[in-house]
């Protein structure tokens, strides 16, 4: 749905379903309606691209075959699924281990991510133990907002909001008539919002690396930051950390903005 302004700006909305939810699309721009499809279908295309590469269910994605063949012999990965693993594995230890890729392995443990390794010199992986499986889920969608916003900067977007399944959002600029953008009552301007939790005691998914159980509980957290990829580490990290690695985590990061919903 496209609607021209008087003061030259067009108002084009547009939505799909990829990554198992819906993406929302509202851009605002002196840009031709035709531009800015045109820019529609570049998401669509990158995020299409990012599922064939990196969708731990899907059996045929790049992803699914490291997780099949990484134990016998060391995998060379794409450049850029070789960085998202790479990201992913360091902010491990920067969340006291509560953002954990490896926690839908086989006998699970907190020390199952040290079971793999990344080669700097030809990008491969390899698995020291049997049943290891990275699954990138909890970090896809923020990294996807990233892909995205290149795309937007690349064609010259400035306002823009991005929402993927109101649990992944991108804000650029600012609303037609406003400065910024309102999600659920948070003004975001060039920032992303991620969210992780339950929504209700019975929809659980997201596993605890201290236990390797689902995590209890209808909760939420929400995290504002200026990249959607590590917001989403952090909002799925604090959510699995206890209350203790919670009040360290909030201090280490000190600059981003944490809603915790209920309120503790």
């Amino acid at each position: 749905m496209y609607k021209p302004s008087h003061e030259g700006s067009g108002l084009l909305y547009a939505w799909f379903l990829s990554m198992h939810t819906r993406v929302d699309i509202i851009l605002y721009s002196k840009k031709t309606e035709g531009e800015l499809l045109f820019v529609v279908n570049c998401i669509y295309d990158a995020l299409c691209r990012l599922e064939k590469m990196a969708n731990f269910y899907n059996s045929a994605s790049e992803l699914a075959y490291v997780n099949r063949t990484a134990f016998v012999s060391p995998v060379v990965l794409s450049e850029e699924l070789y960085s998202m693993i790479d990201l992913c594995l360091e902010y491990n230890g920067k969340t006291l281990g509560c953002f954990d890729i490896t926690v839908h392995s086989e006998n699970y443990n907190q020390n199952t991510i040290q079971s793999v390794h990344l080669s700097a010199e030809d990008h491969s992986i390899y698995f020291s133990r049997p049943g290891v499986a990275v699954n990138l889920s909890g970090f896809l969608k923020g990294y996807a907002l990233e892909t995205i916003k290149s795309i937007l900067n690349e064609c010259v977007i400035e306002n823009a909001l991005i929402n993927m399944g109101n649990s992944s959002v991108l804000a650029l600029g600012n609303h037609p008539v406003g400065t910024g953008w309102k999600v659920n009552n948070i003004l975001l301007h060039n920032e992303c919002l991620t969210t992780s939790g339950n929504d209700s005691p019975e929809r659980r998914h997201i596993v605890s690396p201290r236990d390797g159980k689902l995590v209890e509980g209808a909760r939420q957290i929400s995290v504002v930051t200026t990249s959607g990829a590590i917001g989403e580490i952090l909002s799925t990290a604090l959510f699995a950390a206890d209350s203790e690695q919670t009040k360290v985590l909030m201090g280490i990061y000190a600059q981003c903005r944490v809603y915790i919903y209920p309120p503790c």
